[in-house]
């Protein structure tokens, strides 16, 4: 018999609704111009899940002690957090306290409700809402206040558990990256290019052993669809949602035809394009075009980079655009506040190095294989900590479900 069925077994457990048992309360409208008008130190949650749902802090507070909450409206709704301490809810956030808090701990009835709760949200994706009329009509087994302790201090250290594998498995990725981006940037300067060149080219080479030219002088022309001249053939369309920031590929897109093409469906691209993202540019949204969608249709919200080949590879473009000096060009020349881009034309002035095809065959040889270290733990850390997690729910459920 595990630990978990020793706890449990012949524990007798009533089941009450929440409305029997708890306080229900809702939150009240904090706007944006109170949080600034009233700044202080008590924390104001809203719906939000970031941040632990903080979004500021002022002088007063509406709540001390010991507190489920949950978000009642939105995206988030159903989802529920734990408080303890002064604070302030918005109106979209409902508030739970136990009646009797030596027979119901508050952590008790949170990890329940993170089990429960969401099976009550109503409205689908349209407006999901769970209203605290409904939160009073879910039950809650309630076992002895030792076993709710007992279960609750078993969670907790899972969640701390979990919590810190998050934090050190997003600290080795970021470590990493930021090595990575290090020797890239390196690699990709003129004093490394300089050095490379001369031990590959020979040392009777000058000095400067490369050139540098505007990117729009080393791409060649882009077509654009002619939709009336299509009949019913259908396409792959890449818009600016279907490529991955996180990893740089295209990781889902549309089947459209002429008759359903949106308007921005214009671009014709070809494998080994590179496609980086013009609108939000600092996002910095870009892929190169694998064999699948050759011969496809990009979103205009794409500037499409086509080496002229005889100057430059593909990746080496890929590569040029990843560096922190573009970053600097696409601040220097994005335009807009509220929907910021850059153009097409902007985007193409930025002057790249451009060494001999033999040296950026070298060079991209290494970045391939420090892009392929970096993706690897990049796409193992989630599956990490995505298995930690489940871990972590699969025994959330079996301390928490008794017999009815």
């Amino acid at each position: 018999m595990s630990k978990i069925e020793k706890l449990l077994k012949n524990e007798k457990v009533e089941w009450k609704k929440l409305g029997d048992v708890c306080n229900i309360k809702r939150g009240r409208v904090i706007s944006k111009i109170y949080l600034e008008q009233h700044k202080g130190e008590f924390p104001v949650y809203s719906s939000q899940t970031r941040n632990n749902g903080e979004i500021g802090r002022i002088s007063t507070y509406d709540f001390d002690g010991e507190f489920a909450t949950w978000t009642t409206d939105g995206a988030y709704a159903g989802t529920v957090f734990y408080r303890n301490g002064k604070f302030s809810v918005t109106n979209i956030c409902g508030l739970i306290e136990p009646k009797d808090s030596k027979k119901l701990s508050v952590k008790f009835i949170v990890y329940w409700l993170q089990i429960e709760a969401k099976k009550h949200v109503k409205g689908g994706s349209g407006n999901p809402k769970l209203m605290s009329n409904v939160v009073e009509r879910i039950k809650i087994p309630i076992p002895s206040i030792e076993t709710q302790e007992k279960i609750v201090k078993i969670l907790d250290k899972f969640t701390d558990y979990v919590t810190e594998l998050h934090a050190e498995l997003h600290a080795e990725l970021h470590a990493r990256t930021k090595q990575y981006e290090y020797y890239r940037d390196m690699l990709l300067s003129e004093e490394y290019l300089n050095k490379i060149s001369t031990e590959i080219m020979g040392s009777d080479n000058k000095p400067l052993n490369f050139k540098i030219e505007k990117l729009g002088d080393c791409l060649l022309n882009v077509k654009k669809i002619k939709w009336k001249e299509i009949n019913s053939k259908i396409f792959k369309y890449i818009d600016l949602s279907s490529v991955s920031r996180e990893f740089h590929y295209i990781c889902d897109t549309d089947l459209i035809k002429a008759e359903n093409a949106p308007s921005r469906a214009q671009q014709i691209v070809c494998k080994y394009d590179v496609l980086f993202g013009t609108t939000r540019p600092l996002l910095q949204r870009y892929c190169l075009v694998s064999e699948e969608y050759d011969n496809q249709i990009c979103s205009t919200g794409f500037c499409v980079l086509r080496a002229n080949r005889d100057k430059v590879l593909p990746k080496w473009l890929l590569y040029q655009i990843s560096t922190s000096l573009f970053l600097e060009h696409l601040k220097t020349h994005e335009k807009g506040t509220s929907y910021p881009a850059i153009s097409d034309s902007d985007l193409k002035l930025y002057k790249i190095l451009v060494p001999s095809i033999e040296v950026q065959e070298h060079i991209v040889s290494i970045l391939d294989k420090f892009d392929f270290i970096v993706n690897d733990i990049s796409k193992g850390l989630p599956k990490e900590i995505e298995l930690r997690q489940k871990q972590y729910e699969y025994y959330r459920e079996k301390l928490l479900t008794f017999e009815k």
